[in-house]
């Protein structure tokens, strides 16, 4: 064999080994992670109405900010109401193809009927202002909404990109397509949770200029898909399905580009709702 094919077997045996490591280590994680989330005991056990619970730091003076008297509210507020959940927004168009992209301007809105919600910021660089997941709702009023877990988080993180229309974020992030039961567009097949939607309510916020900045976006969930590995049915037969979190490692959003991990809880029960406050 000459010393060049020898160099190349050599190479590819290597990467090949490097692979399958990785991919044994990735499946030790995932076997692990469950552990990872431990419960714990309230931050004040031993706290009692109406005891003060002062801030940890010494200066509990305030800085009192008016938005309109500042250069951009973006960086306070991305950074001051953390941690925020990620919607991971699957839509479709009839004529652009599929799109993928996440959200942490988002949350859950009601139970009955389910409904789940995210904001659109207006794109300056595209005609209608509109980003392709609007533009797609818009068209077809369908969606599904997934939660972001630990293990898919850089591929999902790589649908962030501002990509020409068109350019199909599954492809680009080599996550999976999955037929959706009831709407059109897909869901991601890592997803261990994903909620197919249809377009319940479309409100536009506008700037102190009249424009467009952001919209919001309601989806009343038509269809719900639980990955077994973090479902825990109620025996009962009360249906009452819940999501265990430690098996989900959802993730969060904190200010910039930060990702937050859920790792530690602690239970705190309501205070009894029969004792009127005075």
């Amino acid at each position: 064999m000459p010393p060049s094919a020898s160099l190349f077997a050599a190479a590819l045996a290597a990467g090949c080994g490097a692979c399958l490591l990785w991919r044994r280590l990735a499946a030790r994680r995932a076997a692990r992670a469950p552990a990872r989330a431990l419960a714990s005991a309230p931050p004040h056990p031993l706290w009692a109405p109406p005891q003060p619970m002062p801030p940890p730091f010494a200066d509990a003076s305030h800085v009192s900010l008016d938005p309109t008297a500042l250069a951009s509210c973006y960086p306070l507020m991305i950074s001051a109401f953390v941690p925020r959940p990620i919607a991971f927004v699957s839509t479709r168009s009839d004529k652009y193809g599929g799109n993928l992209a996440p959200f942490s301007y988002a949350g859950l809105f009601n139970h009955d009927p389910p409904t789940v919600g995210f904001s659109v910021v207006s794109n300056a660089r595209a005609p209608d202002g509109k980003k392709d997941t609007l533009a797609n709702i818009d068209e077809s009023g369908e969606f599904v909404v997934h939660v972001m877990s630990e293990w898919y988080v850089e591929a999902a993180n790589h649908c962030c990109g501002a990509f020409p229309r068109g350019e199909d974020e599954f492809d680009l992030s080599g996550l999976t397509r999955v037929p959706s039961l009831k709407v059109g567009p897909p869901r991601v097949g890592e997803a261990a949770v994903a909620f197919e939607c249809k377009l319940a309510h479309r409100h536009e916020m506008r700037n102190a200029k009249g424009e467009v900045s952001a919209t919001l976006i309601l989806g009343e969930v038509v269809m719900i898909h639980l990955a077994a590995g973090v479902c825990e049915l109620d025996g009962a037969g009360a249906g009452k399905p819940t999501v265990r979190f430690d098996a989900l490692q959802p993730m969060s959003r904190l200010g910039g580009n930060t990702y937050g991990r859920t790792t530690s809880t602690f239970d705190l029960p309501r205070p009894d709702r029969s004792v009127r406050a005075t």
